[in-house]
């Protein structure tokens, strides 16, 4: 039920969306990024072309600009960089490494462009994590051609079609299966720079699994609600679309079965309410998730973004303004 009533609210709005591209092209929307952290990197946030409502916040807290991750006086980028643009919706993205006061740090940051304007600043970073953010810097944080990759004009799926393959994605995490989600057998998952599914290097079984392997033991049941699901950046002519949720740990379930019946204990900080705020970033391709990177961070259980209406289904309205 909940999957049909997102289909009907995400059609609705596509047929009225309004086409942006000519207002201003991934190049402009690319440039938007570099600017920003021009500023940032240069303490002058006055810099920025800003709308009178302009709105920032950094990992789920509405700030003042300037504020946070700006205040530190020693800042520089860091040389991982990857861009993803949606000129249809204005919007853009960016996950990458900085220097925060000297220590490296994972970032994500999403700009929504209105006549040339930035109206919205999102941020993620990732000081410390029990997901491997405050570890040294991982091989895996390099440039990955997948993501580059131009999608022919015949054969991309509807703009609805990326968004509710990625919302499958969240529908079987829940529901601790693989039977809803295309996969591609060679998909692999980053989180905070760390191979989390498709690693033949792993030391442990779980990690060597691709995506689906893994969603197939029933993991993800330890998962109680995916919610404020959003998809504000679909990059048609590279394949991407860009998610923005809330993993919700209840910790109403201490033990639950995989799959194949084997008992699972859940174990800190899994076993008590807890939360991760994250922004993941699919690759699709032939109509299935091939390649996904994350950025995620632990908040306070039940956190809200501030971004959207809670009450509504998925939060997918956020992604229909």
């Amino acid at each position: 039920m909940k999957t049909k009533i997102f289909t009907l609210i995400f059609a609705a709005f596509l047929l009225a969306a309004p086409v942006l591209a000519e207002d201003c092209d991934r190049t402009c929307l690319n440039g938007f990024v570099d600017a920003y952290w021009e500023a940032w990197v240069n303490h002058a946030p006055d810099r920025l072309p800003l709308t009178p409502d302009a709105r920032y916040t950094e990992n789920g807290v509405t700030l003042q600009l300037g504020d946070g991750m700006w205040a530190p006086p020693s800042h520089k980028m860091g040389d991982y960089k990857l861009y993803f643009a949606d000129p249809t919706a204005g919007q853009v993205g960016f996950m990458g490494t900085l220097f925060e006061a000297g220590h490296r740090r994972i970032v994500f940051l999403r700009l929504k462009i209105e006549n040339r304007r930035i109206r919205e600043m999102e941020t993620l970073i990732v000081r410390s994590s029990g997901m491997g953010g405050g570890q040294a810097p991982q091989p895996v944080l390099v440039d990955k051609p997948v993501f580059h990759e131009t999608v022919l004009p015949k054969e991309r799926p509807s703009r609805w079609e990326m968004a509710n393959i990625a919302d499958l994605y969240f529908e079987a995490m829940e529901k601790g299966t693989d039977q809803l989600t295309p996969f591609d057998p060679k998909c692999q998952r980053i989180e905070n720079g760390m191979i989390a599914a498709g690693n033949p290097d792993a030391p442990g079984a779980m990690q060597k699994m691709s995506c689906g392997e893994q969603f197939a033991t029933g993991f993800s049941y330890l998962i109680t609600k995916v919610r404020e699901r959003r998809y504000p950046i679909i990059d048609e002519e590279r394949g991407l679309v860009l998610a923005f949720v809330f993993l919700d740990h209840s910790g109403a379930f201490p033990e639950f079965k995989m799959t194949d019946g084997t008992p699972m204990k859940l174990t800190p900080p899994f076993d008590a309410p807890y939360s991760f705020i994250m922004a993941e970033l699919f690759r699709i391709k032939d109509r299935k998730i091939l390649q996904i990177e994350a950025v995620l961070l632990e908040v306070p259980y039940g956190m809200p973004s501030g971004w959207v209406d809670p009450d509504a289904p998925h939060g997918a309205i956020q992604f229909l303004k």
